[in-house]
């Protein structure tokens, strides 16, 4: 292996003047340390929704699952959306040629609540935190928060073995598994709810970034619940929109499902160099 010249690292928070402050876990990460740790390499910081949305240019079809075809001619802005350990947005602004993407933090915007349900659970959440945001539903913890809501609120029974399953591992993924595998009714609720605000807030993505051009779904939860992904809820909240769904109705959108796609796109902004990283297309 030769000498390392250059790096990308893609980070799960704001990149502002070479420094990244991550919400989950509490890191700090800075050029000037990295710099000092790796010796003379050119660096560069970049939000881990951008890279995964540099990455998408590497993607070919096989990487990807189409959820809703869109118009043959779509084109414009595209939008990238992840649900993970937490909640992930990203843009990619067309220039008439080109993608450009660029980071977001629209992950922690106000949880908006569309229906009496989910203002029910917005209050709920509210007397745990100061500040709701999507990323408290949408994520590994976020189902894990709808499902304790929804017991709470009485709309089920928690099996014993899943409390302590819940209880000695990862209780997001308990849940999907419960309910996808072993059909726990109070688990599917979860899952259902769950999906149908995956879907809602997707639209308003797709809204807020003009992207008319696709969205993509990321991050690791997706490609786990692709069938749950494929019924009808998802796209439903996603078109759901009022004036704007004939708009909505040409965007195509898109599961992606090469879990590399973030560190190739770090590769490809370290590989192409700062001036040259936002410009390409597909």
């Amino acid at each position: 292996m030769g000498a390392i010249h250059t790096a990308c690292f893609g980070l799960p928070g704001p990149v502002i003047d070479g420094a990244v402050s991550t919400p989950n876990p509490p890191w700090k990460v800075t050029v000037a340390e990295l710099k000092a740790a790796i010796g003379k390499v050119e660096i560069e910081l970049i939000n881990d929704l951008e890279a995964n949305a540099h990455g998408v240019s590497t993607l070919s079809d096989k990487d990807l699952v189409v959820l809703h075809e869109g118009s043959t001619s779509a084109t414009g802005n595209a939008a990238l959306i992840s649900a993970g350990t937490g909640l992930g947005e990203a843009g990619l602004h067309w220039d008439g040629g080109n993608w450009q993407p660029f980071a977001s933090e629209g992950g922690h915007v106000d949880f908006a609540p569309r229906n009496d349900l989910e203002a029910a659970m917005l209050s709920w959440m509210l007397r745990q935190h100061d500040h709701v945001s999507y990323e408290r539903f949408l994520s590994g913890p976020g189902l894990h928060n709808i499902y304790r809501f929804l017991i709470e609120y009485g709309c089920g029974q928690e099996p014993e073995w899943l409390r302590e399953a819940i209880a000695n591992g990862n209780p997001g993924a308990e849940i999907s598994r419960a309910a996808q595998e072993k059909g726990v009714e109070i688990c599917q609720t979860a899952l259902d709810r769950f999906v149908s605000i995956y879907g809602a807030e997707a639209g308003n993505i797709a809204l807020k970034m003009l992207a008319t051009g696709g969205v993509f779904i990321g991050g690791g939860i997706a490609p786990k619940m692709l069938e749950e992904l494929r019924k009808p809820r998802f796209m439903q909240a996603f078109l759901t929109k009022g004036r704007m769904r004939p708009l909505l109705e040409g965007v195509p959108v898109k599961v992606i499902v090469n879990d590399l796609t973030a560190l190739h796109g770090a590769a490809r902004v370290a590989l192409f160099g700062v001036r040259m990283k936002r410009s390409f297309s597909l």
